[in-house]
């Protein structure tokens, strides 16, 4: 025979320890409540850096945020098969978080689609034709605020492992000094001799009839 289950609930024994005792419920007799966990801090970009997970690459890479908006540079990526495309981003972008380059997320361009129909045999066979299909598929990350040497560091380790199959396009723009446009006037001036006079001139352009004759 089974053994009859006790009705004495947790009220119960509340209740009778209230009229029967001294007024007081023992705590032994209550559920504790739990404290509830706290929520981790973010962490920092140093932290986060010199943090050691196992596996980093499977996660998606650190985008860090703008300063002054900017662009140093846009790369433009190129392939006929979209998964070594979305592998390849992957690996730029982690690149780039661990030399602090902040850059936009890969942006998806225009698909380029190209079709050829082909006889398959001449004459007679001209009615017999076969069709083909090539799709380029098209990436785009542009980058801010970053020196122009990590950029360059950041592009030569791309190229350097490159993925086969994907192409890479890279445009630069890269600060010039104050009086830069004064400079190249003055460089264009001086080539032309506007400021020489009529004699060297003449004897320029006899230096240049006898070179050509």
């Amino acid at each position: 025979m089974l053994p009859r289950r006790s009705r004495l609930t947790l009220p119960t024994i509340a209740r009778w320890v209230r009229f029967n005792g001294n007024g007081h419920i023992t705590t032994a007799l209550l559920p504790t409540r739990q404290p509830e966990p706290e929520a981790p801090a973010p962490l920092t970009e140093e932290e986060f850096s010199s943090t050691i997970v196992h596996g980093r690459s499977l996660y998606p890479p650190l985008y860090h945020p703008r300063t002054h908006s900017v662009p140093v540079a846009q790369l433009q990526f190129r392939a006929y098969h979209h998964q070594f495309l979305e592998l390849h981003m992957h690996f730029v972008g982690h690149a780039a978080a661990a030399l602090g380059i902040p850059i936009s997320r890969p942006v998806y361009l225009p698909t380029q689609r190209s079709l050829w129909t082909v006889p398959r045999g001449p004459f007679v066979h001209k009615k017999s034709q076969e069709n083909f299909e090539r799709k380029v598929h098209k990436r785009a990350i542009k980058a801010w605020d970053a020196d122009p040497e990590v950029v360059d560091r950041w592009v030569r380790y791309i190229t350097r492992h490159a993925m086969p199959g994907v192409g890479l396009r890279v445009t630069q723009w890269k600060r010039a000094p104050p009086g830069i446009g004064q400079r190249m006037v003055d460089a264009a001036v001086g080539q032309t001799r506007l400021g020489s006079s009529a004699d060297n001139i003449k004897a320029l352009a006899k230096k240049i009839v006898q070179q050509e004759l």
